[in-house]
């Protein structure tokens, strides 16, 4: 395809353009009046109005060109197509439109592809635990195995991942529209951390994961969703017992840094790369093991859960905070930090 040039693209007003081509059409206009007084000779004239006419319609190619190509940008984008991006060398009020159609094109890209690997990883993700507890009860209804408390615990395990799933796509839901259900009440920080190391060591005991729970914690009492971040922090212990070694240890340590406290979640794996740590908090990412059990949401949503409470969430260097955190073994350390008052 031939890209003709525009001359008219560094002028920073469609305005500006308008009045030249006006101008040069008020050119053309003259040069026919005077040609009809005949004040200039026939061939003058005539080359004068072909000029100006073929000026006039290069400099209005020019100008509206962008909209032809967004023109056809939307219709290819009405058929799935989202690769189109339209030429933005102008400076006015189009070019401005192009660009911001550019990123709309980016934008829905990017909605598509995500669209396309939520249908995919759920899919995935359903049909692992349905296959097994689809086989699971044709042995039994066949008389392969016996309903046996051990043979019903794996149904209920299978049944449990289902149940997260779902739990997990349904605050995917209420993620994208925005919606903030925040029960806020005091949470006194020690018990609370007590409470979820506990449900960890029996979910890692059931498990069969050989993971020792260490807690350190100060009495203070932090503004929250007792809920919500019982969720979050319920999550962060199961990753870091998934990924800890065999007979290794998982601390979990808070600490006061000024109107905030820290709470820091580490343990004794492998750690995460550096360039990977932010992209470990977008959805469906599940890093090198993709097929450990993990519906790669879980920190997705405890990133939503801990900006609805005015935190912040992130994977930092191992031995990073300060004093009484710089004792932990290098692995995956991941620092959580609250505000002590309500926001």
């Amino acid at each position: 395809m031939i890209t003709l040039p525009r001359p008219l693209d560094p002028v920073r007003s469609i305005k500006v353009k308008i009045g030249l081509i006006l101008l040069g059409a008020g050119a053309a206009g003259m040069t026919w009046f005077s040609l009809w007084l005949g004040w200039f000779p026939l061939w003058t004239s005539v080359t004068a109005m072909v000029v100006g006419t073929v000026t006039m319609q290069f400099l209005a190619h020019g100008m509206t060109s962008p909209l032809r190509d967004m023109t056809e940008a939307a219709k290819a984008m009405a058929h799935g197509d989202y690769t189109r991006r339209v030429r933005t060398t102008s400076r006015d009020e189009v070019g401005d439109l192009a660009r911001a159609f550019n990123q709309m094109a980016g934008d829905l890209a990017a909605a598509d592809r995500q669209r396309r690997e939520l249908i995919a990883n759920v899919s995935h993700e359903l049909r692992t635990p349905i296959t097994a507890l689809q086989g699971l009860l044709e042995n039994i209804v066949d008389g392969v195995a016996l309903a046996e408390p051990e043979t019903m615990q794996t149904a209920l395990t299978q049944t449990e991942r289902l149940g997260r799933l779902v739990s997990e796509l349904l605050d995917l839901s209420r993620l994208d529209a925005g919606v903030q259900s925040l029960s806020t009440a005091p949470i006194d920080v020690r018990a609370f951390l007590d409470d979820v190391v506990r449900e960890a060591s029996v979910n890692a005991a059931g498990s069969g994961r050989d993971v020792r729970f260490v807690v350190a914690a100060p009495t203070v009492v932090v503004p929250g969703d007792r809920e919500r971040l019982h969720q979050v922090f319920a999550n962060l212990l199961d990753n870091a017992a998934r990924h800890s070694p065999p007979g290794g240890t998982v601390t979990v340590r808070a600490e006061r840094r000024g109107e905030h406290l820290l709470l820091a979640v580490a343990d004794e794996g492998e750690g995460i790369p550096a360039p990977d740590r932010d992209r470990v908090f977008e959805r469906f990412t599940r890093g090198e093991r993709p097929a450990d059990g993990g519906t790669g949401l879980g920190l997705a949503i405890a990133r939503w859960v801990v900006q609805l409470h005015h935190g912040t969430i992130a994977v930092v260097d191992p031995g990073g905070g300060g004093p009484a955190l710089r004792r932990e073994r290098p692995g995956c350390h991941i620092h959580v930090t609250l505000p002590l008052q309500p926001a």
